[in-house]
């Protein structure tokens, strides 16, 4: 059965510093809660996909433009997301890396059918 992503519980309401996670698999429910809103979600998804095929796009041919649609669609796609529909901050300006894992991990949940569309 599809969920959508259950929100870390916390025992105040203060806001969540995400460079206190020292792993990825503390970041991970984190990232996910900042991904609750699914039209956020479905622009990661499309921007992640379109991030994909540019990169396959720049491997086929070598034109170095490729990267620049890549990165463009990635994080163009994830900020119209969080800044219109999730009214959050990306985590990416705090940790990119664990950010960067998070769109790929959150990509093949759903994909798969882990995380609700």
């Amino acid at each position: 059965m599809v969920q959508d992503p259950q929100p870390p519980q916390r025992a105040d309401t203060g806001p969540i510093d995400p460079r206190q996670f020292k792993t990825f698999g503390e970041f991970y429910p984190f990232y996910l809660r900042e991904h609750s809103n699914r039209i956020c979600r479905r622009l990661h998804f499309v921007g992640t996909t379109l991030a994909l095929f540019s990169l396959i796009a720049l491997l086929a041919t070598g034109h170095i433009y490729y990267l620049l649609a890549a990165v463009l669609c990635g994080y163009g796609f994830a900020w119209v997301g969080h800044y219109v529909f999730e009214k959050n901050r990306p985590a990416s300006f705090q940790r990119p890396l664990y950010s960067f894992r998070g769109d790929w991990v959150m990509w093949r949940d759903m994909l798969t059918g882990r995380i609700a569309w």
